[in-house]
């Protein structure tokens, strides 16, 4: 009897979804509210993982409209250097773009993790898929918790921008990006372009590498907000040369759960009809971009099954692509006094069979095949 129950907890396990909170309307103010749906308890000092941006860059999450955030949890923003032509590819040249795009202005809290680049932590993949090791800078051991703040929009190689991104390229030091970008093969960045690994063992390794992130701390200990809005089927990092964008701004997204939390995003941008959708699914499809999802559910660490729960918030409060912190945005956030209740709950991924959830459908049936002996 005993036997039996402990299967069945199993079984539910196995079968337990995550939750995404989900609400449209854009603003600072509700980047605090979503962050507190989450119930989380950030210990010690709490690094804001953010994109910094690139000189003239259009579209990522400004400073300002992530300013009530930081003060809400005390942070410090924190950011990596990159593995191309840029001037975040140094740490001088990264600290004079942190001060232009505003992240140091009134003496906020800025760390490049792997500001000495000579002083790498090496990460262990516990459950290797592609790559058995992570480098990521030393600044990371300064950190007790984590928030990942992502502007989830589209990338030429990583196919989309979002919290498996900032876990894995985000986090990694200029070493380990390109050793992300080559599956292992080279920690020069003078290779991470031209020796760049198929798209394949590519996304394979960007979940490898988000795998260590989640285990170098302890359990819930991360969250992972998510700003659909400025949706441009270009990254970031592509400055004043990412197109515009043509998908219409979505709404927040909150979750625990890296993999339920980007699913959520590509569902609603799926579920729309802008003329910039089909451009953007496109891009994802033929870059097989959804591998990343896959591979990181297959070794555990999180679920494409989710439960989006919607939050009523100002229903004027989505409006116009400038709702980040870009210029013409009105970053007050909404009343405190409005109403915010749960109203909707909708289960994401119903039927769909992929690699990892072929494996819980697996372990499902053996458990019932007990049971039944």
């Amino acid at each position: 009897m005993i036997k039996s129950i402990l299967i069945l907890l199993l079984i539910l396990q196995t079968y337990q979804k995550s939750d995404v909170y989900f609400i449209k309307e854009i603003s600072s103010h509700k980047i605090v509210e979503m962050f507190q749906k989450l119930n989380l308890n950030l210990q010690g000092n709490i690094g804001l993982k953010i994109h910094s941006g690139e000189i003239n860059g259009k579209y990522f999450l400004r400073p300002d409209f992530l300013q009530e955030i930081y003060d809400y949890t005390k942070g410090t923003f924190i950011e990596s250097n990159v593995a191309y032509s840029s001037k975040r590819i140094s740490t001088e040249g990264h600290k004079e773009l942190l001060e232009t795009n505003g992240w140091t202005k009134n003496n906020r809290r800025t760390t490049i993790l792997d500001e000495n680049p000579d002083d790498d932590l090496e990460l262990t993949v516990k459950n290797p898929q592609k790559i058995s090791k992570n480098y990521v800078g030393s600044n990371l051991k300064n950190f007790n918790s984590i928030l990942v703040l992502s502007h989830f929009k589209g990338h030429s190689m990583g196919c989309f921008g979002g919290a498996l991104k900032q876990l894995s390229i985000g986090f990694a030091s200029q070493k380990g990006k390109t050793y992300i970008h080559t599956a292992g093969h080279y920690t020069d960045w003078h290779y991470a372009m031209s020796g760049r690994a198929s798209q394949e063992d590519f996304t394979a390794s960007m979940a490898d590498a988000a795998s260590t992130i989640i285990d170098y701390f302890p359990k819930g200990q991360i969250g992972y907000i998510s700003v659909l809005a400025n949706i441009s089927s270009g990254c970031d990092c592509a400055g004043s040369y990412a197109p515009a964008p043509r998908i219409h701004d979505i709404g927040i997204l909150a979750s625990t759960d890296p993999v339920a939390i980007d699913k959520a995003c590509l569902d609603l941008i799926k579920s729309n009809v802008d003329t910039g959708t089909n451009d953007l699914l496109s891009q994802i499809t033929r870059l097989n971009g959804e591998n990343t999802l896959t591979v990181s559910e297959k070794i555990g660490i999180g679920t494409q099954d989710y439960n989006l729960i919607e939050i009523e918030g100002n229903s004027n409060g989505n409006t116009g692509n400038n709702n980040n912190g870009n210029e013409n945005t009105d970053n007050n956030g909404g009343s405190e006094d409005e109403d915010e209740d749960e109203v909707d709950v909708l289960s994401g991924n119903m039927g769909q069979i992929t690699e990892g959830n072929n494996y819980k459908l697996n372990l499902f049936l053996f458990c019932m095949l007990i049971l039944v002996l």
